[in-house]
């Protein structure tokens, strides 16, 4: 019995002892990400509003970084729909550390799927559309071929709305491909309506009013 019973108290000190490790564990989380869903990456969201006095690059006003879905919501629903933006203003979500810019590293060698959209649009679609790419961003919904997304970007402007969706290598046509029917699926962009994607050093160099698509659906 004497046995029995130094058993009994070395398996409850064992029991008290991950007891007392699974709270360390949970006290070292923070609160908010017990009951948060964590994203695979954090992204940032960015402002952009043209100022004379201002270079182009200065113009650009980094908003705020989120990394969860509830944080995501929280952000998108305190900020003007991309609808209400004034001409010439520009929402832009990229991941973090990658700044809205083709000079940036991490977008430099790719290029992004264009979508245009015209006047009448601004009421009935931008901002569906804008949401759903956004989901599908902080979702990873493009699969195997998430990583090679940097972010987006929603120009309001007053000849016809833009949204783009940059990538990193403009050489990878295979993840071009699949990101561009996601889209097009997602967005249920009809069949007869394409999209573009066009390289960024095709864009910097462009003769005309708009750069070569290298890839449509």
């Amino acid at each position: 019995m004497a046995a029995d019973g130094l058993d009994g108290m070395e398996n409850d000190k064992q029991q008290q002892q991950r007891g007392e490790e699974e709270v360390k564990e949970q006290q070292d989380v923070s609160p908010d990400m017990l009951i948060k869903h964590p994203l695979q990456n954090t992204w940032t969201l960015w402002f952009f509003k043209i100022e004379n006095n201002r270079t182009w690059e200065d113009c650009q006003m980094e908003i705020s970084s989120f990394n969860t879905i509830e944080d995501f919501w929280a952000l998108y629903n305190h900020i003007e729909p991309a609808s209400h933006l004034k001409v010439g203003c520009d929402y832009s979500m990229f991941k973090q550390g990658i700044k809205p810019m083709w000079e940036d590293e991490h977008n430099c060698r790719g290029g992004r799927w264009l979508i245009n959209l015209n006047k009448q649009q601004r009421a009935s679609e931008l901002d569906n559309f804008w949401m759903e790419v956004l989901l599908l961003m902080v979702g990873e919904a493009f699969e195997d071929h998430s990583d090679e997304v940097c972010g987006a970007v929603v120009n309001v402007r007053s000849k016809g709305d833009k949204i783009g969706v940059w990538t990193a290598d403009a050489k990878k046509n295979e993840s071009i491909l699949k990101i561009g029917h996601v889209l097009k699926e997602r967005l249920n962009i009809p069949r007869h309506v394409s999209i573009g994607f066009q390289a960024h050093t095709d864009t910097m160099v462009k003769s005309g009013s708009t750069a070569k698509n290298r890839f449509t659906v």
